[in-house]
């Protein structure tokens, strides 16, 4: 097979370095996985081997660029992400992803969707009242839940947001528990609380939690409320019972959207309770302007070996392994 060669120039040395993270074992990666010879000196980067590795890589760089220069911040995840998704021939995907991009701009951060299935997901928040996400873990599935509603948050379309998530450890049972209800609940909403840190600043996100206008409860807590004007976050789904989830569904009110969230591979509950995320995707699924939104692994945008951890729990499944 014919060996091509191609020289990749970009803006400054800093923009080449930060397209593979500043990392050159990610350069020794890429060579071993799209079988190419690369150097790197200054701005730029020569690539060398045969024609289709070659035009593979410059496609992955441009990618990485591209993403770069829409205000991405290339991470080892994201890195590997694409990486993937150029071997595996997903490139349109990649082309709709950045070429039409989704961007969220809050205080503290900019939010641009890493995958295809991540920009359909918001997409679909933004344009139907009841979502579901569900996947594995490392999906962004909540994280980019809680950024959609502090996104409406910010432009005044809604007046607060509620977070809650069934609290299964504790049984739901939070009386013993030391401390007000805010602090019995904290452990298990962690992952929210992190993410609208993150996004708002911490003192901002105290604040507005202060005020009421961020609220956090556990899901026993929803019961015999009407929830309007807000966004309402249900995390980690797959622990509810059937009885919890239709009481949290039947709490929508006016001008209001929820977001279920869960993986239906991480339930916690006693294996005699059915789950109730699991039951809900077969009685709501062709109803209108809900939608179950389904993350795979390759969506993934943790570490690289997260992914492959979840395909080979998702093999042994496969074979008639219970869970």
């Amino acid at each position: 097979m014919p060996t091509a060669e191609k020289t990749l120039h970009f803006p400054t040395p800093r923009i080449a370095s930060q397209l593979y993270c500043g990392k050159v074992e990610h350069l020794k990666e890429v060579e071993k996985k799209l079988n190419v010879e690369l150097v790197t000196r200054a701005d730029w980067i020569q690539i060398t081997g045969p024609e289709n590795a070659v035009a593979k890589a410059e496609t992955f760089f441009e990618f990485l660029e591209k993403a770069r220069s829409q205000g991405m911040e290339i991470r080892k995840s994201d890195f590997f992400a694409i990486l993937q998704q150029v071997i595996d021939g997903r490139t349109q995907a990649l082309n709709d992803l950045i070429h039409q991009p989704l961007i969220l701009k809050f205080p503290k951060r900019k939010i641009i969707p890493k995958t295809l299935n991540q920009k359909r997901y918001l997409e679909s928040i933004f344009a139907n009242e009841v979502v579901f996400g569900i996947g594995p873990a490392g999906t962004g599935k909540t994280y980019l839940a809680m950024a959609a509603a502090i996104d409406s948050l910010l432009k005044g379309e809604i007046e607060k947001i509620i977070l809650t998530r069934p609290a299964v450890e504790a049984g739901e049972a939070l009386g013993f528990l030391p401390g007000d209800l805010t602090e019995k609940i904290t452990p298990y909403l962690r992952p929210l609380y992190d993410a609208i840190h993150e996004m708002l600043g911490k003192e901002n996100a105290e604040k507005l939690m202060e005020k009421g206008v961020i609220e956090i409860a556990p899901l026993a807590y929803m019961r015999g409320r009407t929830l309007s004007n807000a966004y309402v976050i249900l995390d980690e789904a797959q622990n509810t019972s059937p009885e919890q989830m239709m009481m949290f569904l039947t709490r929508l009110g006016d001008n209001s959207r929820m977001i279920v969230t869960g993986d239906i591979t991480q339930i916690d509950l006693p294996r005699s309770k059915e789950s109730g995320l699991c039951q809900i995707t077969q009685i709501l699924a062709h109803i209108p302007k809900i939608v179950l939104f389904y993350f795979e692994s390759f969506d993934v945008v943790r570490h690289p070996l997260v992914q492959k951890i979840i395909e080979a729990y998702e093999q042994f499944r496969s074979e008639g392994h219970p869970r």
